[in-house]
């Protein structure tokens, strides 16, 4: 960075993460899919920043850090600060205990990009909690049969989760069923699980569906466009950006892992089908009708 950028950005600094953002309209603008509002967007972005004390200390810290995490948000399209993209403390050893802003993609944003993939004519992912009745034969049903008396007060725990999505054709794709002990398998990859602000501590059951959403993924078409774009920008630091009004955005002061709080690869989902050679364990594996967004 040359000495004016730097002077720029520090300048803009002293106003706050929040007015950054602001400062760097144009490039976000640039960077968001052409059916998003760019407004919104930068509006959900400053909102969670603006309302969450955590989260601005969080991202004083290493305001390059909290840029490029919004980065990512943009290339996707997902809504910052919310079941989409999660923005999350994290505490962080090359900030000395610190705490930094990790950006995380929901189950909810996982869905929106098979959605956009334009395969699909809805996406179930549903948590099962003890109390309800499933049933599932793999080779006899199309479709899991989930009961539920949403009148009869506590359902339980958790024990399960399942996904699957509708083509437009009318067919259903792999079913994906976990049971708990493979979402506790899946969590105890993730490193930031016993973080405060971890979603496994804070919204435990969108963990869960985003579980069971990143394995219905390697199954169904999937917006290839924005899955590589989200492996590009998470492991660039440094990603060249378009010329915008402003100064170049800031990069982070060191480089971080990309853990993921799923506990799985990220890795890129092209958009097509995968032979089903995958042997069945446990309970057979694929969403939720109230929280999954099936359309």
């Amino acid at each position: 960075m040359t000495e004016q950028t730097v002077s720029s950005a520090v300048a803009v600094r002293d106003t706050g993460p929040a007015a950054m953002v602001e400062q760097y309209r144009t490039e976000y603008a640039a960077l968001v899919p052409s059916h998003v509002n760019a407004d919104q967007w930068i509006r959900l972005a400053v909102g969670a920043i603006r309302g969450n004390q955590d989260l601005e200390q969080a991202a004083r810290t290493d305001v390059g850090v909290f840029l490029r995490e919004l980065k990512t948000a943009a290339r996707l399209g997902l809504e910052p600060g919310t079941e989409q993209f999660y923005l999350t403390p994290r505490k962080s050893k090359a900030h000395r205990g610190q705490k930094i802003i990790k950006g995380i993609v929901g189950y909810q944003g996982i869905i929106e990009l098979i959605y956009r993939a334009g395969a699909v004519s809805s996406v179930v992912v549903e948590t099962v909690r003890e109390r309800d009745s499933f049933r599932y034969v793999i080779g006899r049903d199309e479709r899991p049969v989930h009961d539920v008396d949403w009148f009869g007060g506590d359902r339980g725990e958790l024990v399960g989760v399942y996904a699957y999505a509708v083509m437009k054709d009318g067919a259903t794709s792999k079913v994906v069923i976990l049971n708990r002990a493979q979402v506790m398998q899946a969590k105890a990859k993730s490193d930031g699980r016993n973080s405060d602000y971890s979603p496994w501590n804070t919204n435990e059951e969108a963990m869960w569906l985003k579980t069971a959403a990143r394995r219905l993924a390697k199954w169904v078409p999937t917006s290839a466009e924005y899955l590589r774009e989200q492996l590009r920008a998470q492991a660039e630091v440094a990603a060249e950006l378009p010329a915008g009004d402003g100064p170049a955005l800031p990069q982070p002061s060191v480089d971080l892992p990309d853990d993921d709080e799923s506990g799985e690869d990220e890795g890129p989902i092209v958009a097509e089908f995968v032979d089903d050679d995958e042997p069945s364990t446990g309970w057979p594996e694929a969403a939720k009708p109230g929280q999954g967004a099936a359309r």
